[in-house]
């Protein structure tokens, strides 16, 4: 079941301009367009090395691109002057794949930390805080002392997931959610999220090469290759584009699998067409 959004306001909360991307003789992007809508659950898909996580990290400021303009918020976070992107990643949290918890500090303690990174808030409310983020993402506060290497792959990703809700963001990333866990984890991890994105009106922008997860949380899908979104849209639109690597990825076996899942009228046998008033192409 694909998660719907409340983007009535068609408001953009990221846009991203004639993007390119080099490192040395590599072109990793060029002329990359994307527009993604406040309240949607954005995911991005490509090949090893189409760019996923370079362009995240470019949204998020970590990274610089050779040219274009990417807007979070409706401010250029790579203008000249920095004083907003502070700012702007306050408003942000991050998802790592493999949670990237400090090892040296115990469950409660690692998602204190952002709360502690503000240097404004008393003590007892930022432990207040931080217990309710952990029970927001299903973990038991008799699992608060614990040390990350006593945990599970499952209790990393939401103790995670609840460090980067820590400061009530309007936008989540998530980078490879689900990978390493188990099947009933990953769907039990994809109901927490869908859970989180509705109940704390999250945009969320996704990386992952798992279709399940893909197909259960998108709102809408961008696809990146030949350096650039080959098309946006949902996932029983993107799937039509007759593109050799979107029928290599989404019309194989497991992709079709995932498909029939998410919705059982769509036909495996269905020719794949250039043209569709409800996909966009990148250009």
């Amino acid at each position: 079941m694909t998660t719907s959004a409340n983007t009535d306001n068609n408001e953009h909360i990221i846009d991203i301009a004639h993007l390119c991307t080099q490192f040395g003789r590599t072109v990793i992007h060029q002329d990359l367009n994307l527009q993604i809508q406040r309240g949607e659950i954005f995911s991005i898909v490509g090949g090893s090395g189409s760019g996923k996580t370079v362009l995240m990290r470019q949204i998020l400021g970590l990274e610089t691109p050779r040219r274009g303009v990417i807007r979070v918020f409706g401010e250029d976070i790579h203008a000249p002057e920095k004083q907003h992107l502070h700012h702007l990643r306050r408003r942000s949290g991050m998802l790592f794949q493999h949670g990237a918890l400090y090892s040296a500090l115990n469950v409660i303690e690692n998602v204190a930390q952002p709360l502690r990174e503000l240097g404004v808030l008393p003590e007892s409310l930022i432990m207040d805080i931080a217990y309710l983020k952990l029970h927001m993402s299903g973990i038991g506060f008799e699992h608060a002392k614990k040390m990350p290497a006593d945990l599970s792959g499952g209790m990393i990703k939401r103790i995670a997931l609840a460090r980067a809700i820590a400061l009530d963001p309007e936008l989540l990333f998530l980078d490879e959610p689900t990978a390493g866990l188990d099947p009933d984890s990953s769907d039990s991890f994809v109901s927490l999220i869908q859970s989180l994105h509705q109940s704390l009106h999250l945009t969320v922008v996704m990386v992952t090469h798992d279709l399940d997860t893909l197909f259960a949380l998108s709102s809408r899908i961008g696809v990146i290759a030949d350096k650039k979104m080959i098309a946006i849209g949902n996932a029983q639109e993107v799937v039509q584009v007759s593109h050799p690597f979107i029928q290599t990825y989404f019309r194989g076996g497991r992709g079709m699998r995932a498909m029939e899942v998410l919705s059982p009228h769509t036909s495996s046998t269905s020719s794949p067409r250039d043209t569709n008033t409800g996909v966009h192409y990148g250009k």
